[in-house]
């Protein structure tokens, strides 16, 4: 820690996939094969007609600052998506567009966690959400499960994590990065408990909803008691393949809106103007235009759990979504492979990429010590090539 600088960044920790996905770079510009399995990015193209809508945007001449919560257009655009999708009505007032759907995650933390207030965390959760809430003041608190659970809290866990001081519930269906989705079922009994605690505010991150192979998603603000205690986080990075235009857009009761709006002010005013004028156009699309990418990842679940559950050691559940699967490969620890000493999620991960030169995550930097995150967002020779390096490495 350098002592010239502030507390909060040096208590912050490195995004564990951004620090694999260096790590693996670097080890390529030293002549490594490396296959890399760790980063939550779609291989595929930006879709043929969303790069024309952005090309047609320059032609049109937008180039200039846009309204800091997003262009009007837009709004509505997304208005009508959360309708056609999600069966929930929404007015402009109630939507902020950012920099992506981490920014929107951070600009939530911001404006709604004191120091001290005690975040609920589903675990295993996104890397970030623990530390964007710690930066924020908040406290998190892990609501572990297992393989067992289909890595899924259950009312009776969520209610014994519930404190006073507990401000906030952050969780992401389809999940990152188990893959697991709640039914409506699930997410209503989940609801039951919460209706009695209405100073808690729900984070719901669906950013990999189209990527769902159970055939039906669910918000927990489609329930009317949860409405107006309900934030819906969303984005076109993962379904359109839009990693790089950093797109990202809530739907919230009007005060927090709000109060997002004047937090984005501050920091970096509206999101670029192409990419919101393209996102328009993937929005306003069926959702059918997209279909191939989710087929293709269906199909690449099936290819990777098959080639898994032939490495010895690893145990892992059937992800209804997104695209990762998350062994636990618990049975290593202790073990010495080819010299090497494993006592960790992290020690297994550098394992395979120094030894197999594949790179994936550490369970640990989602709040399960036990497991790895393996992204199959990559082609099918890459998966397989790299499933074969695993099990060579380990056998």
């Amino acid at each position: 820690m350098n002592p010239n600088l502030s507390k909060r960044i040096n208590a912050m920790a490195t995004s564990a996939t951004l620090a694999m996905a260096a790590k693996a770079r670097e080890l390529r510009e030293e002549g490594k094969d490396i296959i890399g399995l760790s980063l939550g990015e779609p291989d595929f193209n930006v879709p043929e007609f969303v790069k024309d809508a952005a090309i047609e945007a320059v032609k049109e001449n937008y180039h200039s600052y846009t309204p800091v919560d997003g262009y009007g257009d837009l709004k509505n655009a997304i208005i009508t998506k959360f309708k056609r999708d999600n069966d929930l009505i929404y007015t402009p007032n109630q939507i902020v567009v950012s920099t992506g759907a981490k920014q929107s995650l951070a600009n939530l933390a911001m404006v709604l966690l004191n120091e001290g207030d005690e975040v609920l965390l589903p675990a295993p959760y996104w890397v970030s959400y623990s530390d964007i809430s710690k930066l924020a003041g908040g406290v998190p608190v892990e609501i572990p499960t297992s393989i067992e659970s289909d890595f899924k809290i259950t009312p009776k866990s969520l209610k014994a994590s519930i404190s006073s001081k507990t401000k906030m519930m952050i969780y992401s269906s389809p999940c990152n990065p188990s893959g697991s989705v709640y039914s409506r079922e699930e997410l209503r009994a989940l609801a039951d408990v919460l209706i009695d605690y209405p100073e808690i505010i729900v984070i719901s991150d669906e950013i990999y909803e189209h990527i769902n192979f159970t055939g039906q998603h669910t918000s927990m603000a489609v329930f009317e008691d949860m409405y107006n205690r309900t934030v819906v986080v969303n984005g076109v990075s993962k379904a359109y393949s839009m990693t790089g235009w950093r797109i990202g857009y809530i739907g919230a009761p009007d005060w927090i809106a709000r109060a997002c709006n004047k937090m984005q002010g501050q920091i970096t005013s509206g999101a670029n103007c192409i990419a919101q004028q393209a996102t328009i156009t993937a929005l306003e699309s069926s959702p059918e235009k997209i279909k191939y990418m989710i087929d293709a990842f269906k199909e690449r679940r099936k290819l990777i759990l098959g080639l898994i559950a032939e490495i010895p050691g690893f145990k892992t559940n059937q992800p209804q979504g997104a695209f990762y699967v998350f062994p636990d490969i618990s049975y290593y620890f202790g073990k010495i492979i080819k010299g090497t000493t494993i006592n960790t999620a992290s020690d297994f991960s550098m394992y395979l990429l120094e030894k197999a030169n594949v790179a994936t995550v550490t369970g640990e930097a989602f709040g399960n010590p036990n497991c790895i995150r393996i992204s199959y967002a990559a082609s099918e020779e890459a998966i397989t090539e790299a499933c074969k390096r695993i099990k060579k490495a380990l056998v």
